[in-house]
């Protein structure tokens, strides 16, 4: 999940990919809704959907890096590249299969991010202005093809979807595990790949440039914003909303507070208006438009930050250069925390693994170490990029 690091690493990628584990993290700790009501807490309103479309989109943005940047690599040099991309792709989801093994109620998406790198591959070596109409496309057109093939799938797919986490023994239903990867499941890798090829996109811009950072700042704050407008207009002075409100899903759910924190669960079926709806999860153009706008913002404001004043985001930039590792153990500490008689007041038991993993990060920093999962997935990337040139040798 986190590239190689070098010399010339980007502190402000890392303190955003940082952001985005910290966020995510405090959606599997904290309620997203206020007890005993269907109020959305502050944790549910500002991170709920929003932080793993940042991990996504700064996904994107490290394929980029690791494939040459703004000076994308030749014909031989994207060659390696996809090919240590692929072997990195492979450790990320093998990772993400023995995390969905254990007992949590914690979407884990490390599969999900070994398919959708795989998936990103093509478009690696696509000129910047072509890439730009692809992603562009991608994020409009990937939630119709979504909303037509899901009730095919579910009639034609049974089960249509695993019911949790992707684990080794899913291998036995090869048609369920595709239709979940690919449109059912928590994650659908048809939609997600909007992240990653906008993250590319965004990756080819010369990221040390101030106007870049900028430009790339104001261009989220701009994307995020026009999709809630364009959304509540078509829930609202067009009606949608009322539709809506009228499905089976509409009387049997609170379907208003759940479009302000997630859709995850809810047959998005039946009428087109599903579309319109901006809610965390729900795949929707202006979901995707959101959440990947704010994703943007996050990545502007971080390089700009991380440009001037690096040492100010080292407690975010150095647990964001080691995501797998700390990422894979969180989950596994929650496992155990979910299996608690009695459940553990939130706030410690984020606040305790917040601290450690920034302390931990700050050490493998000073000894210019990775995470160990990093190891194993740079190790395994270095050998596949080598692989091909000793063959042609």
């Amino acid at each position: 999940m986190a590239i190689t690091q070098t010399a010339g690493r980007l502190s402000g990628i890392d303190a955003a990919r940082g952001i985005a584990l910290f966020g995510m993290m405090s959606t599997h700790v904290f309620p997203l809704y206020v007890d005993g009501t269907a109020e959305a807490s502050w944790i549910g309103s500002v991170f709920s959907g929003r932080s793993s479309a940042l991990f996504a989109l700064v996904a994107g943005i490290g394929l980029a890096l690791l494939s040459g940047g703004a000076r994308m690599h030749d014909t031989a040099g994207l060659s390696r590249d996809r090919r240590g991309i692929a072997a990195r792709a492979v450790v990320i989801a093998m990772v993400g299969l023995m995390l969905g093994g254990l007992e949590t109620n914690i979407a884990v998406i490390l599969f999900h991010y070994g398919i959708l790198f795989l998936m990103a591959l093509p478009f690696l070596g696509m000129p910047v202005r072509r890439l730009a109409w692809w992603a562009a496309g991608w994020t409009l057109l990937s939630p119709v093809a979504a909303f037509l093939l899901r009730p095919w799938l579910e009639s034609a797919v049974s089960p249509a979807d695993l019911g949790g986490n992707p684990a080794l023994e899913h291998f036995a239903q090869p048609l369920t595990l595709l239709t979940d990867i690919l449109v059912t499941g928590y994650y659908p890798a048809l939609q997600w790949l909007s992240y990653l090829l906008l993250g590319i996109l965004v990756g080819r811009l010369n990221l040390r440039s101030t106007a870049v950072q900028a430009g790339v700042l104001l261009a989220g704050v701009g994307a995020a914003g026009l999709a809630k407008f364009v959304s509540a207009f078509l829930l609202g002075p067009l009606g949608g909303l009322a539709v809506l409100l009228g499905t089976e899903q509409g009387r049997r759910y609170d379907l208003e507070a759940m479009l302000q924190v997630s859709l995850t669960g809810i047959d998005q079926t039946g009428t087109w208006w599903w579309l319109a709806v901006s809610a965390p999860h729900s795949g929707t153009p202006p979901d995707l438009v959101h959440t990947a706008g704010t994703a943007a913002a996050v990545v502007g404001l971080c390089l700009l930050v991380g440009s001037r004043l690096p040492w100010l985001l080292l407690p975010l930039s150095a647990p964001g250069a080691m995501t797998l590792t700390l990422y894979s153990l969180h989950i596994w500490i929650m496992s155990v925390v979910d299996q608690q008689a009695v459940p553990p007041e939130p706030a410690p038991v984020y606040w305790a693994q917040a601290v450690v993993f920034v302390a931990v990060a700050l050490l493998l920093r000073k000894l210019h170490a990775r995470g160990p999962l990093e190891y194993v997935a740079a190790g395994a990337s270095d050998v596949a990029r080598a692989e091909g040139s000793v063959r042609k040798g």
